[in-house]
């Protein structure tokens, strides 16, 4: 017999046991069910739906900090995608391209948050490949809070000679791990050239 002021915890699939005094209680407690991560992975709630995002915190430091900052104080609550680059000849599932988001064309502003050293691909190793986030610039070091998720491999942006002269790429700083079809239906959304034409909204992104 168990004392009883014993409480032992099972966990037995997705159910929750409790064994006290000899009385078994079963509860179904969402905790039980939830996920644990060795490297950093970020949730983008979007009215489409969520985007889980694993953030290499390894092989590009400055970039997933500064981003993992940005999370950390909210920048991107009610923030948007609203940039879109893609075939119109295909079709959603077998579209190429990309999507960007970020705070452009919000209230909030990307004054508050620093500029962030540029980690070329040449230095991580990370390459534009399907599902890869990365930080949107316009010369070296630039970057501040817009991002893109690559849709189907884009490593021209690896060294990115067709859009910046430097040749040092964007930053790549993870990739999405779950919710590709949420990305390829926000890329299918209507657009005047490479604007979506109602920006998506993104709810929150938030730490996993």
């Amino acid at each position: 017999m168990l004392p009883q002021d014993c409480c032992i915890f099972i966990l037995m699939k997705k159910t929750c046991c409790y064994l006290l005094g000899g009385l078994i209680l079963i509860v179904s407690i969402a905790a039980c069910q939830s996920k644990t991560y060795s490297t950093p992975h970020v949730l983008i709630d979007t009215e489409y739906g969520e985007i889980i995002v694993e953030i290499y915190a390894d092989k590009a430091p400055k970039t997933a900090e500064a981003f993992l900052k940005n999370v950390d104080k909210k920048v991107y609550n009610k923030a948007s995608f609203y940039r879109v680059l893609k075939d119109e000849s295909l079709t959603e599932q077998y579209n190429t391209g990309l999507i960007q988001g970020g705070v452009f064309n919000t209230d909030t502003t990307e004054a508050g948050s620093p500029f962030i050293p540029h980690e070329s691909p040449k230095q991580t190793g990370l390459s534009h490949t399907s599902g890869t986030i990365s930080m949107a610039r316009t010369t070296p070091g630039t970057a501040r809070t817009e991002f893109f998720i690559c849709i189907g491999d884009q490593t021209q942006f690896d060294s990115s000679l067709r859009t910046n002269p430097d040749g040092l790429g964007y930053a790549a700083f993870g990739k999405v791990v779950e919710g590709m079809p949420v990305v390829r239906k926000i890329q299918a959304q209507k657009n005047d050239a490479d604007k979506i034409r109602y920006p998506v909204m993104i709810k929150k992104i938030s730490r996993l």
